[in-house]
């Protein structure tokens, strides 16, 4: 059952304007969604634009084809954007060669409309299968790797993945619970997280870490961003644009830490009489980040 949410996108202008330099060229949204910046990448575009979109969600790549799948500019590829380099590869055997990335966008994390389907075990509001999967054909669904866990690697993903301070007592709770009775619902694991929160923050549902944490780990993002990060330097053209949109304090530090790294260029052993004019460095920063207003 789908709901009709109107989907609204967050950074809309910012993100696209920061994209988009050059109206024929060939740019790669990595995280199609429901097409909100997609759409905007195209009505920016010339008719010899090119942009080549990437989910790992069936859901998202059908409304894709549904969507933009006449406009001869427009390709959807379903995976994860971590292998667009072997995607741009496989285009550029076909009959139309593709010349080097004028830009990539992703906009990281779950897409409203995965949130709102209750069906897709997101979601800690509405009761669904504990599933999570963004690709669910793919790896096992949280309620599957909750059955088989470790306490201590439970712990240790919502520590890590989801900053919970109290993710040994909900690990705990967890492997108690399943004892007695699998974890197959959303709202049965958020019931059991919640009671293993002692401090409820004010205005935040108490199980939002440890959903959000146990998200990242099942869909391998923090993977996935690192392998992007690893590549994209040597996909980008020159004056070619990379724009993240982050949600997450973990993502947030991974993508500035690369791009501090990116602008220092490489790290020379000290005391070497290079001069500053000689360091290679291979990206450089447009500003600060840009945080979205009220609208």
């Amino acid at each position: 059952m789908s709901h009709t949410v109107e989907h609204a996108t967050v950074l809309l202008r910012e993100a696209v304007n920061a994209l988009v330099t050059d109206p024929n060229g060939f740019y790669i949204d990595g995280t199609y969604g429901r097409g909100g910046h997609a759409g905007a990448i195209l009505s920016m575009l010339s008719e010899a634009g090119r942009l080549l979109a990437v989910d790992k969600d069936p859901d998202a790549c059908g409304a894709a084809v549904a969507r933009f799948g006449a406009d001869p500019r427009f390709e959807i590829v379903q995976g994860s954007f971590a292998d667009i380099a072997r995607f741009i590869q496989a285009k550029a055997k076909g009959s139309e060669a593709v010349s080097r990335v004028q830009g990539v966008l992703l906009d990281l994390g779950v897409s409203s409309p995965q949130l709102d389907e209750p069906e897709r075990g997101f979601s800690f509001l509405r009761d669904g299968p504990l599933d999570m999967r963004m690709n669910p054909a793919e790896g096992l669904s949280a309620s599957e790797w909750l059955a088989v866990a470790k306490q201590r690697d439970i712990a240790w993903v919502l520590k890590t993945l989801g900053e919970e301070r109290f993710a040994s007592r909900m690990a705990k709770a967890v492997v108690d619970y399943r004892q007695q009775t699998p974890i197959t619902r959303t709202l049965q694991l958020a019931e059991i997280i919640a009671a293993a929160n002692p401090a409820w923050e004010k205005g935040k549902h108490p199980a939002t870490r440890a959903f959000q944490a146990i998200r990242i780990y099942i869909n391998s993002e923090l993977e996935d961003l690192k392998r992007l990060l690893d590549q994209v330097v040597d996909l980008l053209a020159i004056g070619g644009r990379l724009v993240i949109i982050s949600f997450h304090s973990l993502e947030d530090r991974m993508v500035k830490q690369f791009i501090k790294t990116q602008q220092r260029g490489e790290a020379l052993p000290k005391g070497l009489p290079v001069m500053d004019k000689d360091i290679v460095r291979p990206m450089r920063s447009l500003g600060k980040a840009v945080k979205p207003g009220e609208r």
